[in-house]
């Protein structure tokens, strides 16, 4: 009873508003929690479902960029809760209550809708990112808070210092209390008996209610980037009263797991850790399930298991989706979203597609991430030319092509041709 009481004395915000510019030409057309992920997902879907699991379930998600992508999945696969016993999700867009501008920082976000604290009066807030990978049980967290006395307690996690110089790093005293923080440092402050690695921040922040808003109060006045980990916890850290929360993982694996995908390589990394034989995030547990909306589809299909030479509708290690029908193609190691066709004689390897993508007869794909409702020529070859290839698309240091949403490849102006072995498969000329 005591753990439902403070679940309910808990208000949550999801900061869900970014213009993940690392991720563009993916988040063209939408904001970065609402890109695909793991074929049937949105980025979101991981942050919302660790609420569901957690028994949160009055959550504001704060939306700013190209949020009608966000908004219609919030609608149409997150209305779950009933407003009956005071459970719900909205989607708050800026309200410009306390400022004419837009929101200007992840701080300056949860300021301009400091009146919707203020009606709830909640005990506490935990403010959430809403663009992170990661299984987590807030309730746990809560009631360490609960216990320690904390007015702040920030959800961390060990890292490499590689990646902690490109997060926010925070010094640990014995007690768990949060005696330095250091923002992006090129030189992280080391966990005491583990110097290869720090304690890095989760973007997972629980407050007493006065105490946030009065510290948001103080940063409006301030020139400040109006940001939680460059400018709130820092600023409080002196008074001795921000607590640290070790990252409890719900993963299960041997290795705790916490990705930021703000980089495309990051997003394909990332995305290719769930095609392993034992992939390192799992999406198989049933006491811990991750909830999406999922329009109904029939089930996948691979056909074409003899006749001609070469012609074999088969997938190996990749998840497929609803809706997909692999007819006399090859699918090695790739993701394919809801409704991908791929053609006789087609290969895919080591790719993502996005959903309602086609991929044309003897077209070849590799370390490609292709955008809903392309269509890829028949004959076409991705991701073999990379230098050619980066005159059409977005080619990254790492060499993964990327084709925005719903591109026409014009088979003429796109001068890559193939030859069709004796295997009938397209090798490139």
């Amino acid at each position: 009873m005591r753990i439902a009481k403070l679940l309910k004395d808990t208000l949550t915000l999801v900061l869900a508003g970014g213009q993940g510019e690392r991720l563009y030409p993916l988040t063209r057309d939408r904001a970065k929690p609402a890109v695909p992920f793991g074929g049937q997902y949105r980025i979101i879907d991981f942050t919302l479902s660790n609420c569901s699991n957690s028994g949160l379930e009055r959550i504001y998600v704060l939306t700013q960029y190209k949020s009608h992508s966000l908004d219609r999945h919030l609608r149409l696969g997150w209305n779950i809760f009933s407003s009956c016993f005071d459970q719900f999700l909205y989607s708050i867009p800026p309200q410009h209550r306390t400022s004419s501008s837009w929101y200007m920082g992840t701080a300056d976000a949860v300021f301009q809708n400091v009146d919707i604290l203020m009606s709830h009066a909640p005990s506490r807030v935990l403010i959430l990112s809403g663009d992170h990978i990661y299984k987590m049980d807030y309730s746990e967290m809560i009631e360490s808070h609960v216990r320690s006395g904390a007015s702040v307690t920030v959800a961390v996690v060990e890292s490499d210092l590689i990646t902690a110089r490109r997060l926010g790093v925070l010094e640990i005293g014995p007690d768990d209390r949060v005696v330095g923080f250091q923002e992006k440092p090129d030189n992280p402050k080391t966990i005491p008996d583990r110097l290869d690695c720090a304690w890095i921040n989760m973007g997972v922040y629980l407050f007493e209610t006065d105490m946030l808003i009065d510290a948001l109060r103080k940063d409006s006045t301030l020139q400040t980037r109006h940001d939680f980990g460059h400018d709130i916890i820092p600023s409080l850290v002196p008074s001795g009263s921000v607590f640290a929360f070790p990252f409890q993982d719900e993963n299960r694996k041997a290795v705790k797991y916490w990705r930021d995908i703000g980089t495309l390589n990051s997003y394909y990394e990332t995305s290719m850790d769930l095609v392993g034989v034992d992939p390192l995030f799992n999406l198989y547990d049933s006491d811990f399930p991750i909830h999406s909306y999922t329009p109904p589809r029939p089930p996948a299909k691979m056909v074409f298991a003899g006749g001609e030479e070469g012609r074999v509708g088969v997938a190996l290690d990749s998840l497929i989706c609803n809706g997909c029908v692999i007819s006399g193609g090859r699918v090695e190691r790739s993701i394919l979203s809801p409704d991908v066709r791929i053609h006789s004689y087609a290969l895919v390897e080591d790719s993502i597609l996005f959903n309602g993508v086609e991929i044309g007869r003897h077209a070849k794909v590799r370390r490609a991430i292709i955008d809903k409702g392309v269509k890829i020529p028949a004959g076409i070859c991705v991701g073999y030319d990379l230098e050619h290839e980066s005159e059409y698309f977005k080619v990254t240091d790492s060499g993964i092509v990327v084709i925005p949403k719903e591109t026409f490849i014009d088979k003429q102006a796109f001068p890559i041709k193939v030859e069709t072995g004796g295997d009938n498969l397209a090798r490139v000329i």
